[in-house]
């Protein structure tokens, strides 16, 4: 009975939007990653017969995420410099970059040109930080707003509400988006990240993307490590200016209201902030 109700809840809440499966090599490499003793030899094989994924998997170990001093040409020589765990995480932010690109985004334009920036520099941010969970930060960076092309394609309108909520001085984004369609894409977004097997850290940082303020009054012990991936997310957005590419906003009206917690909680100033954007940008991501 609970399972049903389960199942009906969930078919309440996403309104109609239909989550793509994961494609299912990503469904074979999860399970040979699952095992005590993944063979990466497999992986490397798998990987190597899928030519956008390959394509994809070493252009990002070449990019500035690593920088690297040599280039890595060979398939077999990035999946062993990830690591079994990283490339879960990696290869599911590429495949659903690949999955919810149509027509319908490509009117948000360099929707995902955005949500790449947001990666690179949740990474970096990672690093300066000395955050372990780097590889991660970047799948939640790529992943975090990727219940808007679900929204775009399920429902008329939802372009002009996602950016109504962005330009208003308030930030009522999910309020609005729930007003207008009984759900929001923080929510469709959390479903998807879940159903792909996305860490649970990430997953429950998409749930409440927008609602950093209830987060942080809200704390809980044991909850730290969901805090800073909140926070490293949210300034991660604003460096990029996701308030403009995908709100045509003039200001980041939810940074000033929420920028305080992200940088009280990692215990940085202004000036430290201003600090990183400057590493970022000489890195070549993250130029607002």
């Amino acid at each position: 009975m609970t399972n049903l109700l389960n199942e009906s809840e969930l078919k309440h809440i996403l309104q109609g939007i239909s989550i793509p499966p994961q494609p299912q090599i990503l469904v074979d490499l999860q399970m040979e990653q699952a095992m005590p003793d993944p063979d990466m030899s497999f992986i490397s094989s798998a990987i190597s017969q899928d030519v956008s994924l390959s394509a994809a998997v070493l252009k990002f170990v070449n990019s500035a995420h690593f920088n690297l001093e040599k280039k890595i040409t060979s398939i077999q020589q990035a999946v062993m410099m990830l690591g079994a765990d990283s490339l879960a995480s990696i290869l599911n932010s590429i495949a659903v970059k690949s999955e919810l690109s149509d027509d319908k985004i490509k009117s948000l334009h360099s929707f995902w040109d955005t949500a790449t920036d947001v990666a690179a520099i949740s990474a970096s941010i990672a690093d300066q930080l000395n955050f372990k969970f780097k590889d991660e930060c970047y799948a939640l960076g790529l992943f975090h707003n990727a219940g808007i092309p679900l929204m775009l394609k399920r429902f008329d309108g939802y372009k002009e509400v996602l950016q109504q909520g962005y330009q208003d001085p308030n930030f009522l984004l999910t309020d609005l988006e729930n007003q207008a369609f009984k759900t929001n894409h923080s929510v469709v977004g959390y479903f998807l990240a879940k159903s792909w097997g996305l860490p649970k850290s990430c997953c429950s940082v998409i749930a409440k993307h927008h609602r950093i303020d209830y987060l942080f009054n809200h704390r809980v012990p044991g909850d730290g490590l969901y805090l800073t991936f909140a926070a490293i997310l949210k300034m991660a957005e604003h460096i990029a200016s996701v308030y403009k590419h995908i709100g045509g906003a003039s200001e980041d009206y939810e940074w000033q209201q929420i920028g305080h917690y992200a940088l009280d909680h990692l215990d940085l100033t202004e000036y430290d902030f201003e600090g990183m954007i400057e590493v970022c940008q000489e890195q070549g991501i993250g130029i607002i």
